[in-house]
């Protein structure tokens, strides 16, 4: 069992629910840009947590940090340009959860917490750290290239028809795979440390602006 800790999780649990939902949100807006209607006419197009969370997957996320959101449908059929389409469809997710990890970064380098009005929210500090720490493991475990993962369609788009279909074959076998890279503790140090790595280019990036501001 996890270990319960009350305050981590309901200063977590904003985080984690933004997160979830504008990645899925994300999705939907990039395939409906690309041509698709799928994600519109199931109401995916929404930044309502409840139309993109699954209450078992939330539910683990929470507890084991390891879960999962309802699957933005999309036809790829639809798309004007497949290849593309699928190309930024899967990159919209995981490039929104760095956007919103440079957000916060940018008002923990702004001191926004102690601005007057906006600092007497209570653990405001907090709430963005987490904002910034579990968009950048977001983004960062959504790239691994493994189904169904995102990571895995922006390789498929990129590959070659024949590579991709050859591929596309380890689908099913997808979760297994992934379950044993975590299991294994490789898949945990690697995005551990590409998440340190693009959190401190962006941490940095942040703090240049601020200073730019006297700040």
């Amino acid at each position: 069992m996890p270990r319960f800790d009350i305050v981590t999780l309901l200063l977590s649990l904003p985080a984690l629910i933004l997160a979830l939902s504008v990645h899925e949100y994300a999705h939907a807006k990039a395939a409906d840009r690309m041509g698709d209607p799928t994600p519109r006419l199931a109401g995916r197009l929404t930044l309502e947590p409840w139309a993109h969370l699954d209450p078992i997957g939330t539910l683990m996320l929470v507890f084991y940090r390891f879960g999962w959101a309802k699957p933005v449908p999309i036809n790829p059929r639809n798309f004007r340009d497949p290849k593309r389409g699928l190309l930024t469809v899967s990159l919209a997710g995981p490039g929104s959860n760095f956007v919103l990890s440079f957000l916060a970064a940018l008002l923990l380098s702004f001191r926004v917490d102690t601005w007057p009005f906006v600092g007497v929210i209570p653990h405001l500090h907090e709430i963005m750290w987490y904002i910034f720490i579990l968009n950048l493991w977001f983004g960062v475990f959504n790239l691994i290239p493994v189904p169904p993962l995102d990571g895995s369609k922006v390789l498929m788009a990129l590959l070659p028809g024949r590579q991709a279909f050859a591929f596309s074959r380890i689908e099913p076998y997808g979760p297994l795979i992934l379950i044993l890279v975590l299991l294994s503790g490789v898949g945990t140090a690697v995005i551990g440390g590409l998440a340190n790595a693009v959190g401190t280019v962006i941490w940095n990036i942040t703090q240049i602006i601020a200073g730019l501001f006297g700040l």
